[in-house]
Order: C-alpha cells, then sequence, then structure tokens
C-alpha cells in the first residue's frame, strides 16, 4: 500500500478551470461541490471580465466551466460569446437537466451555435442506477436532452460537435476500464434509444465533501481510503490533470483542482487569486498541494476530468 502521496510539480498550464457558482438543479448523492437548489454562491461579473484576458495573457487552450449547473450563472452565455473569435475550446459540465428548467429551454441552440464542448454526468446507462445517485426523472430527462443534442449534430460525427458522457461508480468502488465500458454504453444506448456520443469519461468518485460524508453514515470510509491506495499506480503521475490547470472558484481563489478547491486545499506557492495574475506572471513551475484525496486520481486506470489517464 503506497501510505503517502508522492511531491509532484505544476508545469506551465494550458487549461483553465472555473467554479462559477453552486447553485443547481440537481443535488446529487456523489456531488463534491456539494451543489444544490439552495446554494447562491456564484462569481462576480468582475472576475467573470478577466476571464477573457487570462485567457490570452496565458495562451490557455481551453477553459473549463463548471458548477453547481454553470448555465444558471446569469452572465453564463455573455462569457461564452465573449471567447468566441479566440482558438479554445470551451468546455460546459452540463448535468443535461437544466434544458428541461424554465428559461433554458434555448441552451442547447446556444451550445450548438458557439461549439461549446459538453460533458455531461450520465453515471450508468440503467434507469435505477442513475437515479440512486441523481435523483428520481433524472434519467427521462438526461436521455431526452441527449436526443435534443444529438439533433443538433452533437455526438454524431469525430471532429463535429462534441458530446462526452461521464460515468462515476454508484457504488465506492473503481470505474471499470474506460474502453470496454464507452463500448457498452454506446451500444446500449443506441440499441434502446437511438442515441449517441463521442467519448465516455470515467472518473473515480472524490472521497470529499457530500460523498465523504455519505461514505461515513454507511461505514465505508476507511475501506474506500484502503481500496484507492492499495491500487495506486505511479504510471498516471506524469499525466495528472493537476499540473496544466489552475483551478478557480467563484471567489477568484485559485487552486490545483476542482477537488482541492472544494477542501480549500492549497500551498503559499504561486498566484492566490486571479487578481494576481493578472498583475504579476507565473511560470507555474511550483510543488502542488497533495493529500491523502489525491489517490483517487492515481487508482487503477486514474481519474481526471477528461478521464481515465492509462
Amino acid at each position: 500500500m503506497q501510505e503517502k502521496f508522492p511531491s509532484i510539480n505544476k508545469e506551465p498550464i494550458d487549461t483553465l478551470q472555473i467554479n462559477i457558482g453552486y447553485k443547481c438543479n440537481q443535488a446529487c448523492k456523489h456531488c463534491h461541490v456539494n451543489s444544490s437548489p439552495l446554494r447562491t454562491e456564484k462569481m462576480s461579473n468582475e472576475i467573470i471580465s478577466l476571464i477573457p484576458k487570462i485567457v490570452d495573457k496565458y495562451n490557455i487552450k481551453t477553459l473549463d466551466i463548471t458548477g453547481g449547473a454553470p448555465e444558471l450563472h446569469p452572465e453564463f452565455k455573455n462569457l461564452i460569446t465573449s471567447l468566441s473569435k479566440k482558438e479554445i475550446d470551451i468546455i460546459d459540465r452540463c448535468n443535461l437537466t437544466i434544458f428541461f428548467e424554465e428559461g433554458y429551454e434555448d441552451l442547447p441552440e446556444f451550445l450548438a451555435n458557439n461549439n461549446v464542448i459538453i460533458t455531461a454526468s450520465l453515471p450508468c446507462y440503467e434507469k435505477n442506477n442513475v437515479e440512486l445517485q441523481r435523483g428520481y426523472g433524472v434519467f427521462e430527462k438526461s436521455i431526452n436532452a441527449i436526443k435534443m443534442l444529438n439533433d443538433l449534430g452533437y455526438g454524431k460525427k469525430k471532429n463535429g460537435l462534441q458530446l462526452n458522457l461521464v460515468y462515476n461508480p454508484v457504488n465506492p468502488i473503481l470505474p471499470p476500464p474506460q474502453e470496454i465500458l464507452e463500448n457498452n454504453y454506446k451500444k446500449i444506448l443506441f440499441e434502446k434509444y437511438k442515441i449517441v456520443f463521442n467519448k465516455l469519461y470515467t472518473i473515480t468518485n472524490m472521497p470529499i465533501n457530500r460523498y465523504e460524508e455519505s461514505l461515513i453514515r454507511e461505514g465505508k470510509l476507511d475501506s474506500y481510503s484502503k481500496l484507492l491506495k492499495d491500487n495506486f499506480n505511479k504510471n498516471n503521475l506524469e499525466s495528472l490533470m493537476c499540473k496544466k490547470t489552475i483551478s478557480v472558484n467563484w471567489l477568484g481563489e485559485i487552486f490545483d483542482c476542482d477537488f482541492n478547491q472544494q477542501i480549500s486545499f492549497r500551498t503559499n506557492k504561486g498566484p492566490k487569486t486571479i487578481f494576481d495574475l493578472m498583475d504579476k506572471s507565473f511560470n507555474f513551475n511550483y510543488g502542488i498541494a497533495v493529500k491523502e484525496h489525491c489517490f483517487a486520481c492515481t487508482a487503477g486506470s486514474g481519474s481526471s476530468c477528461g478521464g481515465a489517464l492509462t
């Protein structure tokens, strides 16, 4: 068993991940952000206005927009259109059910018109498993949302509008091999619902916040932590997402990754806020803040916001 997570260092960044608010139309059991319809935290317009400038200054290749349901932020569309003339991939971490909320019916067409990459959670191709984790009625809405996106051209071509789905285990286990599961997803979802998508990302559940509390209630936190450590794979260290990503919370504070952000865990090295990024220039060659939860990203085939690492 690997007892202590090894030291790793930041590299020149190419991805800017921003959490623009915690409000969500769902309250999923596994959510490490603790999002829900009752949350009110959201990124200020002042901070959002700096995002295009940061993209230019640091030659950012990917802007990864998360929440909550990021689309609930009043400036979500304006942020995307402000970047429309820049050569950058924009990812919307979408829960799919947002399309059926009043006032958001035009979202699919907006995302398509702006060539936004949609990365959407669908933790299983079976209705009962999805609704156990994400709530009653979510599965049917998710399937209907994907059909809407398919009609707009999402998921149909390798180089067309990108629709990627995210799998994470319902139980405290490691995800199965990503390629095998992707083939199963594509086969079953097409046969049952005639829907298609580009890639499936397998993500290991992170034992922090709401999911950690769930594991504690079930008496499974220690065994899950041991599982992650027992399956430590040093080959995943090279490809960890935190090396080339900075994660900005709704207050503009900077962390090495989205998970560290959610537990307010960072070192005293590097930029502290998005305003620091504007005032100075950083080379991002400092040590990354690591802790026991980081084993979730290195266990087995590895885990990241872009799926398995090996």
